[in-house]
C-alpha cells in the first residue's frame, strides 16, 4: 500500500516519481485506495496552508478529433515552461467501454514536452464513466498544484458530454476546431459555443490561412446569436500548432478571460464548481455501493437473463436492484 506520508512529502518537493504515484492513488477505484486518496489530498491541502491552486491557471482544451490537440498544447506548453511556468498536462484518453482499455498515446504525440523537466503529462484513461473523469481529474488537478504546477491544461476526448464535464472544472474553456470549406459550422453544438471561454481556428498555415480566416468570422457571428449582451464575448481567433503561430496570442486571450473574472469571479466560480464536485463525489461513491453491494450481486445474473430476454421490463429490474440495495 501507497505510504502517504511519503507521497505528500515527495509531491511537495515537486518529485515526478511521487508526483505520478499521488495521481495514480487518486485515479485508483479501489475502496482501500480511495481511502488513501481523501487522506492525501486533505494533508496536500493542509501543509499548502491555504486553498492549494488559488494562483494556478486552469485551463480545459477540447477539440473533435483530427484538430490537433496535442501539437497545440505542445506548442503552448514550451512556451509557457520557457516563460518560466510550470506546466501540468491531464490527457485524458478515449477508453474502451468494454474492456476500459485506452491509447495513452500522448506522450508520444508530445515528444518535446514530455521531456520538459518543466512539464508533467499525464494521460489518463477516461474509463468510460463521467463520474470517472470528473473524480479523477479533480483530484489530479490538486496534486499537480500541490506540486507546485501553476499552469493546469486539462484535454478531453472531444466527443459528446466530456466536455461540459471538463467546462465545470477549470477557469477557462477552450475549444480548437478546424476550417472546412462550406461546413465548418457544422457538428458544432450549440452548446459547445455556449460553454466556450475562447474558440480557435487551429491549423490555419499555409494555404489553409484564408479558410480559417473566415471560418472564425463565421464562428464568431455564430456566437453573437448564441450568447446574451454583458456576457463575456469569447474571442475567436486563428493558429497554427504545428508553426507555432498565433498560440502566444491565444494564451494572452485565456488570461484575458482571467482577468474578466477577477479574484471575486474566479473565487466564486471556482466555489460553485468545488460544490457541484461535492455532488459530482456523492453520486460516483453511491454508484460504487451500489455495485459492491452483496443484495445486488445475488440478483445481478438474474435480472440481467431476465432483461436480455424480455422477460423483465426495464423499471422493474431497477426497482429489484434498489430494493436489494436497500435491505443491505
Amino acid at each position: 500500500m501507497p505510504d502517504v506520508a511519503t507521497l505528500v512529502e515527495g509531491t511537495r518537493a515537486g518529485r515526478r516519481a511521487q508526483v505520478s504515484q499521488a495521481i495514480t492513488l487518486v485515479e485508483s477505484s479501489r475502496r482501500e485506495h480511495r481511502v488513501l486518496a481523501r487522506e492525501l489530498l486533505t494533508e496536500l491541502a493542509a501543509s499548502a496552508g491555504a486553498a492549494p491552486g488559488v494562483r494556478s491557471v486552469r485551463v480545459g482544451i477540447s477539440g473533435v478529433p483530427g484538430v490537433g490537440k496535442s501539437t497545440f498544447i505542445e506548442a503552448l506548453g514550451t512556451r509557457l515552461t520557457a516563460a518560466g511556468h510550470r506546466v501540468g498536462v491531464l490527457a485524458v484518453d478515449p477508453s474502451s467501454a468494454r474492456t476500459g482499455g485506452s491509447v495513452l498515446g500522448d506522450k508520444t504525440r508530445m515528444g518535446r514536452l514530455a521531456v520538459d523537466p518543466a512539464a508533467f503529462i499525464r494521460p489518463s484513461p477516461a474509463a468510460g464513466t463521467l463520474g470517472g473523469v470528473a473524480r479523477a481529474t479533480v483530484q489530479a488537478m490538486a496534486v499537480l498544484e500541490a506540486a507546485s504546477y501553476d499552469v493546469v491544461l486539462v484535454e478531453t476526448v472531444g466527443v459528446g458530454q466530456s466536455e461540459v464535464t471538463v467546462a465545470g472544472m477549470v477557469d477557462t474553456f477552450l475549444f480548437l476546431t478546424l476550417a472546412r470549406t462550406g461546413d465548418q459550422l457544422q457538428g458544432i453544438k450549440k452548446g459547445i459555443l455556449e460553454i466556450s471561454d475562447v474558440i480557435a481556428v487551429n491549423k490555419a498555415d499555409g494555404d489553409r490561412e484564408t479558410e480559417a480566416r473566415a471560418a472564425a468570422r463565421d464562428l464568431a457571428g455564430a456566437l453573437r446569436m448564441v450568447r446574451g449582451h454583458g456576457e463575456w464575448a469569447p474571442p475567436v481567433v486563428t493558429c497554427s500548432g504545428l508553426t507555432d503561430v498565433g498560440v502566444d496570442d491565444l494564451w494572452q486571450r485565456v488570461l484575458a478571460h482571467r482577468e474578466h473574472l477577477g479574484e471575486v469571479g474566479l473565487a466564486r466560480k471556482r466555489a460553485e464548481q468545488q460544490l457541484e464536485f461535492t455532488w459530482a463525489l456523492v453520486r460516483d461513491e453511491l454508484d460504487q455501493r451500489l455495485r459492491h453491494s452483496p443484495g445486488v450481486r445475488e440478483l445481478r445474473e438474474r435480472v440481467r437473463s431476465q432483461v436480455l430476454a424480455g422477460e423483465l421490463p426495464a423499471t422493474i429490474a431497477a426497482d429489484q436492484i434498489l430494493a436489494a440495495y436497500d435491505r443491505r
